[in-house]
C-alpha cells in the first residue's frame, strides 16, 4: 500500500511571512487557524485538553512569536523554526500540546502536585492497541515536586493502529493517571482531522 501523502515537511524560512506581511494577513489568518484548531482540540473530563499539532497550527505559533518580539533576523527566525518544528507530525506519529486547566489558582496549584506524572499517563487507543505518550522531548517539565500545566506530547502509533485509524476504528484519548482518570472519544470530524497526520 502506498502512503497517501501528507502534509509534514518541516518549515523554512520561506514559508513564513515577513513581519509586514503577518501584519496585513494576520486576523485573516488566524480566523483560518482557529477554524482549523477546533477538530484538533479535544477536551478530557473538566481539567483536561489536548491541542494536536499539525504544519499549520506550528506555522502560527511561530508567526506570532516572531510578531511578539519583533524577530526579523535570520538566526532568529531560524532559533524558532528550530524550536517549533520538532511539534510537525511526520506520518507515524501525532503530536499534541497538552492542557492542564484550573482556573482557580490555589486549586490549581493542589492538582499540580497530586496530577504529578499525569504526562506519561495521557494515550490514544485504536482498535487493541493502547499507545502513551512520550513527553516533553525538548526540555523537562515536571520538577520533584509538581508536574507543569503544558507539555509536549509524542503519540507513536504502528502500522496496524495507522491502518485501524484511517479505516474508522474508534479512537480513544485518554488519561488513567491515579488522580485524574478520563477518556474521550474521538468525533468522526476529529478522527478525519487527525487522520491527515498519519501515513496508511
Amino acid at each position: 500500500m502506498t502512503d497517501h501523502l501528507i502534509p509534514t515537511t518541516r518549515l523554512t524560512p520561506n514559508d513564513l511571512m515577513s513581519l509586514e506581511q503577518y501584519a496585513r494577513t494576520r486576523e485573516v489568518f488566524r480566523s483560518q487557524v482557529i477554524a482549523h484548531k477546533r477538530d484538533r482540540t479535544v477536551a478530557i473530563g473538566r481539567h483536561a485538553t489536548m491541542i494536536f499539532e499539525d504544519r499549520l497550527t506550528v506555522q502560527y505559533q511561530i508567526q506570532e512569536m516572531l510578531r511578539t518580539e519583533r524577530i526579523f533576523e535570520a538566526e532568529g527566525i531560524q532559533d524558532e523554526l528550530d524550536s517549533y518544528n520538532p511539534l510537525i507530525p511526520d506520518g507515524s506519529n501525532l503530536k499534541a500540546t497538552f492542557l492542564i486547566e484550573y482556573p482557580d489558582v490555589t486549586e490549581r496549584a493542589a492538582a499540580l502536585k497530586a496530577l504529578k506524572g499525569i504526562e506519561r499517563r495521557c494515550y490514544v487507543a485504536v482498535g487493541d492497541q493502547r499507545v502513551y505518550a512520550i513527553a516533553d522531548e525538548d526540555l523537562e517539565r515536571e520538577n520533584a515536586e509538581k508536574t507543569s500545566a503544558v507539555h509536549f506530547l509524542r503519540f507513536e502509533l504502528s502500522p496496524q493502529a495507522r491502518h485501524w485509524f484511517h479505516a474508522g476504528a474508534a479512537v480513544t484519548i485518554g488519561i488513567d493517571h491515579a488522580a485524574y482518570t478520563e477518556e474521550t472519544i474521538l468525533t468522526d470530524g476529529s478522527r478525519t482531522a487527525l487522520a491527515h497526520d498519519l501515513a496508511q
